[in-house]
């Protein structure tokens, strides 16, 4: 069942422009915030905090991992929205708790395929029981996989197909070469870029039909490093 706090958040990024198109609404209101962060929050908070804000901040989801802000999600779901067609190739890297590879599922649909590669194996574990609690169609109709692994290790060796979009949920010191070639082309990639431990870049890249790859800065943002496997991201 659809929670009202979920709807009660996504209005207010509607009334403030970050969300603007029916699909990416569709796709936010289906997929319940409260089945993806950490047990022991209180509903309330996750939809609010502090009278009548919005609660668009990251919270806790185990592992010493946060969800990023529901104005994050929205942003990248419009930014990615148009190569989340119906059939579409997905890749979510850093995919945490799940939230942004469901949301993504529901928008590519049954004909469509996400990856969401998560580092940290006890929180893929998690993420395949919080989108089951959630959407469980998702994964009984292989919409939504959900793996761990690390994507600057061997982890997409065997992947052949490319992807139409691809959304990457922590900042790269630079652009991964492995990403841009599992970029299809006509195919879009969100990525933060920029030095660990200070604000980074949001890019848009794009892949055209000939192969050549254009980069967009969007915005100033901040997130965990994306780190190589055996690498710590809490070395400064």
């Amino acid at each position: 069942m659809r929670s009202r706090g979920q709807d009660w958040l996504v209005d207010h990024l509607k009334r403030d422009g970050v969300v603007a198109h029916s699909d990416v609404e569709r796709a936010l209101r289906q997929t319940d915030r409260a089945h993806y962060v950490d047990s022991g929050i209180p509903l309330a908070y996750i939809y609010q905090a502090g009278g009548l804000q919005p609660a668009d901040s990251p919270l806790p989801i185990g592992y010493h991992e946060t969800i990023s802000a529901p104005h994050m999600h929205a942003t990248c779901l419009e930014l990615l929205r148009g190569h989340l067609r119906p059939g579409a190739r997905v890749l979510d890297v850093g995919s945490g708790s799940g939230y942004l590879a469901a949301a993504m599922g529901l928008m590519v649909g049954e004909a469509g395929k996400v990856i969401g590669i998560e580092k940290h194996p006890e929180l893929a574990a998690q993420s395949v029981k919080n989108v089951r609690a959630d959407h469980p169609e998702l994964l009984d109709n292989g919409v939504v996989e959900l793996r761990a692994g690390n994507v600057l290790g061997d982890v997409l060796e065997g992947e052949q197909e490319g992807f139409d979009a691809i959304h990457v949920g922590a900042a790269a010191s630079s652009l991964p070469d492995v990403l841009v070639r599992q970029l299809r082309p006509g195919g879009r990639m969100v990525i933060p870029v920029g030095p660990q431990w200070e604000y980074q870049v949001m890019q848009c890249i794009d892949k055209d039909a000939a192969g050549r790859v254009k980069k967009h800065d969007l915005m100033h943002v901040r997130y965990v490093p994306l780190t190589k496997p055996g690498e710590s991201e809490w070395e400064p």
